[in-house]
């Protein structure tokens, strides 16, 4: 008469445990968005920066080297050893940035650089109220509604990957683009942002002209400002217009660079496109490598992809006039089928990373 009550137990047991494992994963969860704060600290006052290379600092050392205060470096510091970001020899009081995690945090330019993203948090969550009043409502929050640092967050966490794959890879891909631009093409970049897409392509390419395109008026100003700075304003203009409307033809390249999921009307913008590219040329188009099938999705990327739609890429497509409301992860099929009924039929895949796949189409 014993064993029956510990029968009855196991599954009580066993709910117990799933229910204790999940409560760890959430607070780990927790752990790590509390913890980004204080990585986007480190990456927007330079601190990882100037640890890198620099071999063990005390905090009094790297105070001196920043500029910054000491007892509030030492309390960064303190979170960076529990995240296991920075190390610590206890013996000599020093803190230090491995070689391998300086490369992720520290250089914007290496393609391994992933610290950008956590500037964008700043803006997200500034902007948790309205999206709550979305939810209820089922309207949108535009893009312009969000803080500057989702403009400049988004902008530092593309570039990496833009800068590695978009001249040696992407464009490569497409039969005869290369040469093209070579000799000298005519190219838009539509929903460029701050223009690091279209200054690369520009810096390729000199023989080329290129027109960046963005309906936010600050995105456009910042990226006339870098022209500027990189020296490339005599083949590189940077204008506001939507996909849908902005001006010019006979263009030899038209690229859309991880927004036209973004878009409310997604249809009309492909069709401006067809209506814009010259005799054989060729529309890029560059989406997150997401899947339809949202089980697809579960794993790193595709989470953080996912959470990216709820606060941004939903809410902003929502916020425009349209017929679409996409999400980033609408599939390779919709968006063929929207390109097709634009009028380009032709569709490839030319490229594809973890984040990206990219698509070749033409008329």
């Amino acid at each position: 008469m014993t064993a029956a009550p510990e029968a009855d137990t196991a599954p009580a047991k066993a709910e117990e445990e799933r229910v204790m494992d999940f409560l760890e994963q959430v607070i780990t969860d927790g752990a790590a968005a509390m913890a980004g704060l204080c990585t986007s600290i480190g990456d927007r006052l330079g601190i990882y920066t100037a640890m890198a290379s620099a071999g063990p600092l005390t905090s009094a050392e790297l105070a001196a080297r920043t500029g910054l205060d000491e007892r509030y470096l030492r309390e960064w510091l303190a979170a960076q050893v529990a995240g296991e970001y920075v190390g610590y020899d206890a013996e000599s009081d020093r803190y230090e940035l491995p070689a391998e995690k300086a490369a992720v945090l520290a250089d914007p330019d290496a393609p391994t650089y992933a610290a950008g993203m956590f500037t964008m948090l700043q803006a997200l969550y500034g902007t948790e109220d309205a999206l709550l009043d979305a939810f209820r409502t089922g309207e949108g929050v535009g893009w312009g509604e969000h803080g500057p640092a989702l403009f400049e967050g988004t902008a530092k966490f593309f570039r990496p990957g833009y800068a590695a794959a978009l001249v040696p890879e992407w464009i490569a891909a497409v039969d005869g683009m290369t040469a093209k631009l070579e000799r000298g093409g005519r190219v838009a970049d539509v929903g460029c942002g701050y223009g690091h897409s279209t200054l690369l392509m520009a810096e390729a390419f000199p023989a080329s002209r290129f027109h960046g395109f963005d309906f936010h008026r600050p995105s456009v100003e910042a990226a006339r400002g870098l022209a500027a700075q990189a020296g490339l304003s005599d083949r590189v203009e940077f204008d506001v217009g939507t996909a849908q409307d902005f001006p010019g033809g006979d263009f030899d390249l038209v690229t859309f660079f991880d927004c036209l999921h973004d878009m409310s009307d997604p249809g009309g913008a492909l069709r401006h496109t067809a209506d814009a590219l010259a005799e054989g040329g060729t529309c890029l188009l560059v989406e997150p490598n997401m899947s339809a099938d949202i089980r697809e999705n579960v794993h790193p990327i595709g989470r953080g992809m996912s959470a990216a739609s709820v606060a941004v890429c939903l809410p902003s497509a929502l916020a425009q006039p349209g017929p679409e409301a996409l999400g980033n992860h609408a599939g390779e099929e919709a968006m063929r089928h929207i390109a097709d009924e634009a009028g380009l039929h032709h569709w490839a895949l030319a490229a594809e990373s973890p984040v990206n796949r990219v698509y070749a189409l033409a008329r």
